[in-house]
């Protein structure tokens, strides 16, 4: 995806935004792009007064060098999470977490009153797990029993980064990164990862998105989420 087309989907998204907001930041190259739009809407004066709960250590440190201002996530939620996707299907499903983040992530988008995904419409996909895979972040006590718990669900995980250096997420957990099988029932594939202790978070996002922009060359889509 072109920076220009993150630029120009991350620009759409400022309509959904109004001043005083409490917002929820993404994390990724497509929400760093956000980051920026959202710097230069306050710098302008577009908008005022919003405050930004970030997902990722590296969004965190970005946000402040562009001086938007961060809190905690308050018990009561955010108005608007904004975030990208490695894929999304026609009604707004989306896999995340190729950028590690995905269980903050979550915790933000389910807080969120309206959670808004911005992207490349290259994203878009007929069934999740088309064409990227699954990650699911877990404990590390155990792994390798939740690896096999992984597998009696059909799925084919594994661990990102390798055995000898796993890649560890900003709450110290590592990744397993699994392949989904073509005819896998989502909902019930997801309530099974919810229900395994082991499993920390995983980025099947279904049912949560309310709105998408896509951007393609010299075009951004709006897509609703019952459109």
């Amino acid at each position: 995806m072109s920076g220009a087309r993150k630029r120009a989907a991350a620009d759409a998204a400022l309509a959904e935004l109004r001043s005083g907001q409490r917002l929820g930041l993404g994390t990724g190259s497509t929400a760093a792009a956000f980051l920026e739009a959202l710097a230069d809407a306050l710098a302008s004066g577009r908008l005022a007064d919003v405050a930004g709960v970030p997902t990722s250590r590296a969004t965190e440190v970005r946000a402040r060098e562009l001086g938007i201002p961060l809190i905690d996530l308050p018990a009561d939620g955010v108005d608007v999470a904004v975030d990208g996707m490695d894929e999304v299907d026609g009604a707004l499903n989306a896999v995340k977490g190729l950028g590690g983040a995905l269980l903050r992530e979550k915790v933000v988008a389910e807080a969120a009153t309206r959670f808004v995904l911005i992207g490349d419409d290259g994203k878009t996909v007929g069934r999740l797990g088309e064409r990227a895979p699954l990650p699911v972040e877990v404990l590390a006590f155990g792994v390798a029993r939740t690896e096999a718990r992984l597998r009696a669900l059909g799925l084919t995980p594994t661990l990102r980064g390798g055995a000898t250096e796993p890649f560890l997420s900003d709450n110290g957990n590592p990744i397993l990164d699994a392949v989904l099988p073509e005819d896998a029932d989502l909902p019930a594939l997801a309530a099974a990862l919810d229900a395994i202790p082991g499993v920390m978070a995983h980025g099947l996002f279904l049912g949560m998105a309310d709105v998408a922009y896509l951007a393609s060359d010299g075009d951004v889509v709006r897509r609703e989420a019952d459109a």
